[in-house]
């Protein structure tokens, strides 16, 4: 049995990026455990809060709902205020995770790995995928934490296929579809383009067979409805061509891109 910490950057993030490797994971016996950074309290209020809940305290209810739709045996939380996107002035709270002491937050997950005694620790890619200040700051943690842990784990980083999706964005284009505003080429939330070249990926991961569990960990999620409604309204097939592959990049190892399975 393979233990493998997750490290994600707000609650929900673990639905749209990983949640078909975690399921497959847990399926198969290996033991899967999601830390969040921050308490995603910048999150979308729900209507159907509780009086006197916060957006946090209703995410948290959210993020348990997902991680018994996904097998996952243990939730850490690391406490930090969530940063928001970018130029905001969240992002100099007091507390929010972009201003947390990168050594003090690597500890915090370092304690979590030797808790677990973790064999493969899970984070981002160099620009959190799409540059959310949060998600480049769970990249610089998860390499400072897996430096410090007992035993160093094993390196990967969910990211996205900019290739594929350039692709996919071509052939929508091409059969007449207007509605698409935006292009993966564009710059994101810091200025880069989405995810990463296909040349730079290390694993395509077949998540098909787990897009019931993907579905339904989205569902958890769905108080954070500007984008969780967007996708839980794709056809079928569309949200299995969208949703029924992760990428993951392993640091130090060598291209191309394989398909399987890295654990």
């Amino acid at each position: 049995m393979t233990t493998v910490v997750y490290c994600h950057a707000h609650p929900d993030d673990e639905a749209s990026q990983t949640s078909g490797v975690m399921a497959r994971a847990s399926t198969e016996g290996h033991r899967v455990v999601a830390v969040f950074a921050t308490n995603g309290e910048h999150g979308e209020v729900a209507a159907d809060a509780i009086d006197g809940e916060t957006v946090a305290d209703y995410r948290r209810r959210e993020a348990e709902a997902s991680a018994k739709v996904l097998g996952i045996a243990r939730i850490v939380w690391l406490g930090y205020a969530d940063s928001g996107m970018t130029g905001w002035e969240q992002n100099d709270a007091a507390g929010s995770f972009l201003r947390a002491d990168l050594d003090e937050a690597a500890r915090r997950l370092a304690e979590v790995l030797d808790e677990e005694d973790a064999d493969v620790l899970v984070g981002y890619d160099w620009h959190g995928g799409y540059g959310h200040p949060d998600h480049v700051k769970v990249h610089h943690l998860v390499h400072r934490a897996a430096s410090q842990a007992r035993r160093t784990p094993r390196l990967l980083e969910s990211t996205l296929n900019r290739t594929a999706m350039t692709r996919l964005f071509e052939e929508a284009r091409a059969a007449g579809v207007s509605d698409w505003d935006w292009n993966p080429d564009d710059p994101m939330d810091d200025g880069n383009p989405l995810g990463t070249p296909e040349e730079e990926i290390t694993w395509e991961v077949d998540v098909a067979a787990y897009l019931d569990q993907k579905r339904a960990s989205l569902e958890a999620h769905r108080s954070q409805a500007t984008d969780i409604e967007q996708f839980l309204s794709m056809s079928p097939e569309v949200f299995a061509r969208a949703f029924g592959t992760e990428y993951y990049i392993e640091p130090g190892v060598d291209g191309p891109m394989r398909r399987g399975w890295p654990f």
